[in-house]
């Protein structure tokens, strides 16, 4: 039975949407253009059945297309939904149910009753007694203790790609299992990631999803399915209070500051979860189909992002909801920068064709409010938009994909890749040709979430997806990968060696090339998910970040540590900070930077070549770095060249992964072997080596 209950209300305004806590009362706004009367439901708490009704009509409680109402002696805490019950016009596209209990959009806490139901939520009729619903909070009810963002130089950045709850989820991370997989637990692990020497930490999708958006039989792990643009996900806080995951949320993200790393979020405004014509209706649908998403001639969703419907982000509405949202995340909960899933979505107009000067990305990247937030582009989508090198918009970094694949090709040996190799150590200037654009236009990554781990890279030459219940058709079956030999694990010690060997090749590749490296949660362990690259259903030890490192796992985390303090504390083999498109070219013309084969100054350009030498001045340091890649099946006696600003200086061996711990990465000066003017660089290996006057001690070979 439903009570409509006498209160004091007043008309309310629509200045703020949402919620919003004001002196004697909560005042509510939404947008609802196609609303005739609209209904809030007020419910005693998660599992109330019996909602209060509150009803508002046109004369009072609408100015334009928004609705309003202040309701007298609420306060935070209190739950609460919308309702369309009339409409002016049920047009084709529109899908109207009186009875259907909806989401605020601008919510910025939503909870689950015991019997939530996704399924449920597909079919005509009230949804109340299985609904999720909003809680009114106080944004302002939290101590950031002084804490600002850190406005980090991108330059210095190494970003860690981690998810959430898989950080500290498993048994191994020896924490209580109250904190194990939840935002207080990646405090607890800050010590790692200061140890490991990451700056940034990339984090998969915090807003609140719907973990039952996969396949039967299977919960979405990623977080890939939102429900809202502001909710904070409440399964990963180990408070589950009204303020528990705000404030545990925050209480990380202040902790990250004072440790120095900067907190990225990635987010999803491209889809929601309420998917496709088969999908559920619990906010967006119900409101404003059509607005909301992009529809075709026949009012089908159009799917751009794989996931059943695509966000109308060039409808002002949204794109204004886009940019609350991105406020309020940025000055509510102070998160450093954004990564955006499939931004190329935000570039395609309301009929879904791509836009030339799409207004929402460069309205996003022109504004003031976001002048000193990171914004990282994922360019491309699932129809077909591919836009790395053209995002609308200079302050946009992107994903560099090209970076990802180019590097694994060289690496296992591709033909015809010295060329795209080079340029993708330089920063890609043949994919970012402003020639005042910065290195640091490219995201340089060799695995992500979406994939195989590093170690998965170098395992199987095939995707083994069985365990998501797909029979093995999801996830890319291009991943440019080797298995050396044996598919999945092996005790052959020579094809464990060339695995270790190809990993730290990679690894150090992405550290040392111009641009900003970002690295997966794991990678730094040899973390692998059996060959699964596509474990968005595997809520399991499959994701999971295993505490317990082998013999294997600790080389590599000394190796990757080292690498990031190089990264960080000397830079990348060319001043990153002075340095753009246009003065790269003056440094390779003024000898700055040049490059070598077997022989000096004779580099092999040629489709079949496998091997290149690279020699780079840094101003910055007045230090010379001489790098030797050799992806050749065989070993190779080279020449290197005189330190070219003083002939009696020596070089001096930082990097050799053809050789066993702790010779493959002298940290110190005094750990790095002076080196002659012949070297054997073993096949599969990369040789680094440095002359700076200022290092003293070392032994000759």
């Amino acid at each position: 039975m439903i009570h409509k209950h006498k209160r004091d209300i007043l008309s309310g305004h629509c200045r703020d949407l949402g919620a919003t806590v004001e002196k004697g009362g909560v005042n509510f706004a939404i947008w609802c253009r196609n609303a005739k009367v609209m209904e809030l439901l007020l419910f005693k708490d998660v599992n109330d059945r019996e909602p209060e009704i509150i009803e508002l009509t046109a004369a009072k409680h609408r100015s334009s297309y928004y609705w309003h109402v202040f309701v007298k002696g609420l306060t935070d805490g209190q739950h609460y939904g919308w309702r369309v019950k009339e409409v002016l016009h049920n047009r084709p596209g529109m899908i109207f149910d009186p009875q259907k209990v909806l989401l605020d959009p601008y919510g910025k806490r939503i909870v689950f009753p015991d019997n939530y139901n996704r399924t449920f939520n597909q079919f005509v009729g009230s949804n109340e007694i299985f609904c999720a619903k909003n809680v009114v909070v106080d944004m302002s009810k939290y101590d950031w203790d002084g804490d600002e963002a850190l406005n980090r130089n991108q330059t210095s950045s190494v970003i860690y790609e981690m998810h959430v709850a898989g950080f500290t989820k498993d048994k191994s991370s020896g924490l209580p299992d109250s904190i194990r997989g939840t935002y207080k637990g990646v405090i607890s692990k800050i010590p790692y990631l200061k140890e490991l020497g990451v700056n940034a930490v990339e984090l998969l999708p915090v807003f609140q999803f719907d973990r039952f958006d996969a396949s039967p039989g299977k919960q979405n792990y990623w977080g890939y399915s939102p429900m809202s643009f502001f909710a904070i996900h409440g399964d990963y806080s180990s408070n589950k209070s009204v303020y528990g995951p705000l404030d545990e949320f925050r209480d990380m993200v202040r902790s990250l500051h004072r440790a120095g790393i900067e907190v990225i979020l990635d987010v999803v405004y491209n889809h929601t979860s309420e998917g496709g014509e088969t999908g559920p209706i619990y906010s967006f649908k119900g409101l404003d189909n059509g607005a909301y998403y992009i529809l075709d001639e026949g009012q089908r969703y159009m799917n751009y992002s794989g996931c059943g419907n695509t966000m109308n982000s060039s409808h002002p509405v949204v794109k204004r909801m886009i940019m609350d949202s991105l406020h309020f995340w940025t000055e509510e909960m102070h998160v450093d920068g954004f990564r955006f899933d499939l931004a190329s979505i935000l570039s395609r107009a309301t009929t879904g064709e791509p836009l030339n000067d799409p207004p929402t990305t460069l309205f996003i990247a022109t504004d003031p409010r976001l002048a000193k937030v990171k914004l990282i582009a994922e360019p491309w989508d699932a129809g077909g938009l591919y836009q790395v090198g053209r995002m609308a918009g200079r302050k946009w970094r992107e994903w560099n994909g090209q970076f990802r694949d180019d590097i694994r090709c060289f690496i296992r040996g591709d033909e015809n890749m010295i060329h795209r190799l080079v340029n993708r150590l330089l920063g890609s200037p043949d994919i970012y040709r402003n020639i005042d654009d910065d290195p640091q236009k490219s995201i340089n990554f060799i695995t992500c979430h979406d994939g195989f781990t590093l170690w998965d890279l170098v395992s199987y030459n095939q995707k083994h997806n069985e365990a998501n219940g797909e029979h093995n058709n999801d996830g890319n079956s291009c991943n440019f990968s080797s298995n050396y030999g044996v598919e999945g694990e092996t005790r052959d010690p020579e094809i464990l060696k060339l695995r270790m060997r190809q990993v730290k090749n990679m690894m150090l590749l992405n550290m040392y090339a111009m641009g900003t490296p970002m690295i997966l949660m794991g990678d730094e362990v040899l973390r692998t998910q059996n060959g699964n690259n596509n474990a968005y259903c595997q809520d399991n030890e499959i994701s999971y970040l295993n505490w317990n490192r082998s013999k294997r796992g600790e080389e590599m985390f000394n190796f990757v540590r080292k690498l990031i303090s190089t990264r960080v504390n000397r830079g990348t083999r060319m001043d990153q900070d002075k340095l753009s498109i246009r003065n790269l070219a003056d440094a390779i013309e003024k000898n700055q930077v040049t490059w070598h084969g077997v022989e000096p100054y004779q580099p092999d350009w040629s489709p079949s070549s496998h091997s290149i030498g690279m020699c780079v001045y840094s101003e910055s340091s007045e230090s010379y770095y001489y790098m030797f890649i050799n992806s050749y099946w065989e070993g190779l006696h080279i020449k290197i060249p005189n330190v070219p600003s003083n002939h009696s200086l020596k070089w001096r061996r930082v990097v050799d992964t053809s050789l066993p711990p702790p010779l493959d990465f002298a940290a110190e000066p005094e750990e790095m072997v002076k080196i002659g003017h012949n070297y054997y660089v073993a096949s599969h290996s990369i040789l680094v080596l440095i002359s700076d006057k200022s290092i003293k001690g070392g032994s000759d070979r």
